[in-house]
């Protein structure tokens, strides 16, 4: 009994697995036919801006290791490994004085699935008006903002397979107008048993077209003066867009846990050193495809230090970042911080915040 409960779990997580990826290979197919470039195709792009300071620490070559609460970005799988309630916060400090903050908190329920709640958003700050007669401003202000609220279920479909996924809302807003839909990230992750070798699968975004509305696509013209005419009311028609599907591919290990050398761990329990490596690979459905390769080394499992790097952007490539951690009398926190250097917009940095409660 006990065999064919894992085999029906294993069929389950198959097929759910050649689901999302037959859906995302369509998607893609669909935005990418013909000869032109992707650039440009897809509105929510704070959708794509990752958050946790450790996994951007690693150039975002993280899917396959993500085992906390920023899980819930790389792949929703990884939610599965957080054991009892813990919560993150995440700022980054984005270019031109913009800022994306992520925040949630996780459950367990019951013994082999979680469930977390989440929010994530984008702020432009303050921008002045400007028309073509008051090109140095009119003396207004606006600012673009976008959220995402998320709700997330992982869990282990069998000791080696867990599967996540969540649901979120989105909201894009500016000047009187807004857009809005539901959008969908589905993740896999599959621990091998061979040298703590893990692969994971996410597909990010996927959702219906957009479009925005609201009292700026009204409008009411007036009479010309002289002439006996009534006002006009207008509607102007948006265009609908699509938000960044993605689809990640990852391969990870620890490779002071076999895979190169032997896990050592003193007389307290503590893992004297960690080694992590991590590849993830990146298909988007707006912008050209991307590789990322991403370490990092715990001491004592006390203090960490990361680098990574990502190839195919035309922004950023090398990365890096720093961690601390507390564990003792049932509390473990933990803050890291990470750098991006960007090729033309300068430099980002991330700060995160995460608590667990044993």
């Amino acid at each position: 009994m006990k065999n064919m409960n894992t085999t029906l779990r294993l069929a389950l997580a198959a097929v759910l697995l050649c689901f999302s990826s037959s859906i995302v290979s369509a998607q893609l197919i669909a935005v990418t036919a013909g000869d032109f470039t992707k650039v440009g195709l897809s509105g929510g792009q704070f959708l794509k801006i990752g958050v946790g300071a450790r996994g951007t620490g690693m150039a975002g070559a993280y899917s396959s290791l993500s085992n906390d609460v920023t899980s819930i970005f790389w792949n929703p799988a990884g939610l599965a490994d957080v054991k009892r309630f813990a919560a993150d916060f995440s700022q980054t400090f984005w270019f031109a004085g913009m800022s994306h903050s992520f925040a949630a908190v996780a459950i367990p329920v019951g013994e082999k699935f979680r469930l977390a709640a989440s929010f994530t958003g984008f702020s432009s700050g303050d921008i002045n008006v400007t028309t073509t007669d008051q090109q140095e401003g009119t003396g207004g202000i606006y600012n673009v903002s976008d959220i995402a609220i998320g709700l997330t279920l992982a869990g282990y479909l069998t000791e080696q397979f867990a599967f996540g996924a969540t649901a979120k809302y989105v909201q894009h807003a500016f000047t009187n107008m807004s857009a809005s839909g539901f959008v969908f990230d589905v993740g896999t992750r599959y621990n091998t048993g061979f040298n703590g070798l893990v692969l994971a699968f996410s597909v990010n975004s996927l959702g219906t077209q957009q479009a925005y509305t609201g009292p700026n696509v009204t409008r009411t013209n007036p009479p010309t003066d002289g002439i006996n005419t009534m006002p006009l009311d207008m509607q102007m028609q948006t265009s609908d867009f699509n938000v960044p599907l993605s689809f990640r591919i990852g391969l990870g290990a620890d490779l002071c846990k076999g895979a190169v050398f032997e896990p050592e761990i003193d007389a307290d329990g503590v893992l004297q050193h960690s080694w992590m490596a991590a590849v993830d690979f990146e298909t988007f459905s707006d912008v050209p495809e991307q590789f990322a390769i991403g370490t990092e080394y715990t001491w004592k499992e006390f203090v960490s230090v990361r680098a990574g790097y990502r190839f195919g952007s035309d922004q950023f490539g090398l990365a890096g970042g720093v961690g601390l951690k507390y564990n003792g009398g049932g509390f473990e926190g933990q803050v890291d911080y990470s750098i991006n250097p960007t090729q033309n917009l300068g430099l980002i940095s991330r700060l995160s915040i995460a608590m667990r409660f044993h």
